[in-house]
C-alpha cells in the first residue's frame, strides 16, 4: 500500500489533531529507520497506522479483545492501552496489511514488550518523541534517540512508568517487563565494556 492511500484511510479514522500527530510520527519513524538501517516502507506504514483504532468506541475495543483472545489483562489497565493491539487487529482486517513486523509495531507502540524488534522500537520511540510532543523528559529521549535506540527506549519506558506512578495509575506489567529487560541488557553491555 502506498503512502497516499494509507494516509487517506487513516485520516478518516482520526481527529485533525491526531492526524497531525500521526504525520509527526511518520516523519520521526522515517528518520529513525534511516539512522538505524530499518526498512523505511515498513516504518512508514506502521507509523501511519499506529493510532488507527484510537477513536473506536471503548466497548467495541473491549469486545475485540475478548473475541480475539487478546490478553484479558488489557481490560484492567485503562482504555488508553486498547487502541494499540486492537488497532493491529483492525489494520489487518480492514486495511489488509498482514506484515507481522508492521502489526507487532502497531500492537506494542504504547506498552512496549520484552524482545521488541528494531521496527517495534522505532515506532514506540517515534510515537513518544515526534515533534509535537511537549512534556518533561521528551528532549532527553530525543537526544538519546540520535545516539542509541535501546537507551532511548529504556529512558522512554522509565519516564512512562515514573509518570504513571506519580499519577497513582496502574502500570501495565508488559511495560515493566520491557523496562526490566532493556535495563538488564544495558547493564550487561556496560559490564562487557560496551561490546
Amino acid at each position: 500500500m502506498n503512502r497516499e492511500k494509507a494516509l487517506e484511510i487513516v485520516k478518516e479514522q482520526l481527529t485533525e489533531h491526531r492526524y497531525q500527530h500521526t504525520l509527526g510520527v511518520v516523519q520521526t519513524a522515517l528518520e529513525l529507520a534511516d539512522r538505524y538501517e530499518e526498512d523505511s516502507q515498513k516504518a512508514e506504514l506502521a507509523a501511519i497506522f499506529h493510532d488507527y483504532a484510537k477513536f473506536r468506541p471503548k466497548d467495541e475495543m473491549k469486545e475485540i479483545v475478548r473475541k480475539q483472545a487478546m490478553p484479558e489483562s488489557l481490560l484492567h489497565y485503562g482504555g488508553e492501552l486498547l487502541h494499540a493491539p486492537v488497532g493491529a487487529y483492525l489494520v489487518e482486517k480492514e486495511a489488509g496489511i498482514d506484515d507481522r513486523d508492521i502489526l507487532a509495531a502497531i500492537a506494542y507502540h504504547t506498552t512496549g514488550r520484552v524482545g521488541m524488534g528494531k521496527l517495534e522500537k522505532i515506532i514506540f520511540l517515534a510515537d513518544y518523541i515526534e515533534p509535537g510532543r511537549k512534556f518533561p523528559g521528551v528532549d532527553e529521549v530525543r537526544q538519546l534517540a540520535r545516539e542509541d535506540l535501546d537507551t532511548a527506549c529504556l529512558q522512554a519506558l522509565k519516564n512512562t512508568v515514573t509518570f504513571l506512578m506519580k499519577q497513582n495509575q496502574l502500570v501495565y506489567p508488559e511495560t515493566i517487563n520491557a523496562y526490566n529487560s532493556l535495563l538488564a541488557q544495558h547493564k550487561n553491555k556496560e559490564r562487557n565494556g560496551g561490546i
